[in-house]
């Protein structure tokens, strides 16, 4: 599968994030269903559990339990009405999640022919450090990236150049 640069860029990124923080081995929960960068971790050593599709918002009861390593949630909580009620309920002790940032300059994706392509978030930092503090979770390290598109041109594609476009941050439970 050809993977554009844009996203190349974002795996290794989040790999490497990935790789500082959980060890290698663990049992993952990835929140989402089997994607391009599924792969990448268990290529990394990691044993990942995807869901299957299911609306989280609703049906996220079987994830709960205390059995992984971790949980992920990779560009998947800004397509949840309410990323509150998982994230609240989620027994693991470790967590490592990325979303996508507002940007003042682009609005929210949003695919008019397909309810589940959807951003009902792009979260600020701060906002998004509130749900997880309100949700029992510490952040312990985070990082931001742009994400540039070099096929793309206009001022919109040059302030990418310039502008955190994603959040990832490393939780442990309270």
């Amino acid at each position: 599968m050809n993977i554009s640069k844009v996203h190349e860029k974002r795996y290794r990124k989040t790999l490497a994030f990935m790789n500082s923080h959980i060890q290698k081995g663990s049992k993952i929960l990835d929140l989402g269903t089997p994607n391009p960068f599924t792969s990448h971790l268990k290529s990394a050593g990691y044993k990942v559990i995807n869901t299957k599709g299911e609306n989280l918002d609703d049906d996220f009861k079987a994830y709960t339990e205390n059995n992984y390593d971790c949980v992920t949630a990779f560009e998947i909580f800004e397509h949840l009405l309410s990323p509150y009620s998982i994230l609240k309920s989620l027994k693991t002790r470790k967590l490592v999640a990325s979303v996508p940032l507002k940007l003042w300059f682009a609005s929210a994706y949003w695919n008019e022919s397909d309810d589940w392509d959807k951003h009902y978030h792009e979260f600020e930092i701060k906002q998004f450090n509130f749900l997880l503090e309100k949700t029992g979770w510490t952040i312990k390290s985070s990082e931001l990236w742009t994400s540039p598109d070099p096929n793309k041109i206009g001022i919109r594609p040059l302030l990418r150049y310039f502008t955190p476009r994603y959040y990832i941050v490393y939780c442990e439970r309270i």
